[in-house]
């Protein structure tokens, strides 16, 4: 397993050997020390490899992901997963704002909380955070599925399109046309197999759906004050 530590190599070096990777490659497992909250780390990858980074990541870290696997067992800054289209993305700790901005497919897991504008623009992949999101998430989420392990802050899915959005704890308010939805047998099972690929062991019957009351998708003038 290849360890490379950014307190005596480039971090554009380590994005150019991780980037270089080839599906058919040796070395499928790399470790990362001492991020020190270094910007954009581990973007762009593409092939189906597993990093782990030992330490908190600054802006972006993971951005425009595909078929890796990447655990940062520290925080995360800004952006992290953002445009992430397959792989998974892992964070022990805490995300800041807008985790999983535009991600089109992949799975995204929070295991501590996130800031505001989780999920933003959603566009098909998964996030699960275990802990609480901050408002204005799932802003504009086109599709895909948010599941909220605690509470949610204030504007939750506002103008949001067809994601789903599952939440255990309180939602401080809803967003426009965002609005509670029943929970059909369908949705427990979904919301079961999400919680068991992020590890989590909450109880999928302890969760509210939320979703788009589709009042917003056509322009309407005794809703303008919404738009």
């Amino acid at each position: 397993m290849p360890t490379i530590d950014l307190s005596s190599s480039e971090l554009r070096d380590l994005n150019a050997t991780l980037q270089a990777v080839s599906d058919s490659a040796n070395d499928t497992e790399f470790d990362v020390l001492n991020p020190r909250g270094s910007h954009a780390l581990a973007v762009g990858m593409t092939a189906p490899v597993a990093v782990t980074i030992h330490g908190s990541t600054g802006y972006y870290c993971a951005g425009m992901n595909q078929n890796a696997t990447i655990q940062v067992k520290g925080n995360a800054g800004p952006g992290v997963a953002e445009n992430m289209m397959s792989g998974t993305v892992v964070i022990e700790g805490d995300a800041s704002q807008y985790a999983g901005a535009t991600a089109h497919g992949g799975l995204l897991v929070i295991k501590g909380n996130a800031s505001s504008r989780c999920g933003i623009s959603l566009k098909g992949a998964d996030i699960v955070v275990h802990g609480n999101v901050g408002h204005m998430s799932a802003f504009m989420a086109q599709a895909g599925r948010m599941v909220v392990c605690g509470d949610a802050g204030d504007a939750l899915g506002d103008s949001i399109y067809e994601a789903r959005l599952y939440v255990r704890g309180n939602v401080k308010s809803l967003g426009a046309d965002c609005v509670e939805k029943e929970m059909r047998p369908e949705h427990l099972e979904e919301l079961t197999e999400l919680l068991a690929s992020a590890g989590s062991d909450a109880k999928p019957e302890e969760f509210k759906r939320y979703g788009s009351a589709r009042s917003l998708y056509n322009f309407d003038i005794d809703n303008a004050g919404a738009y």
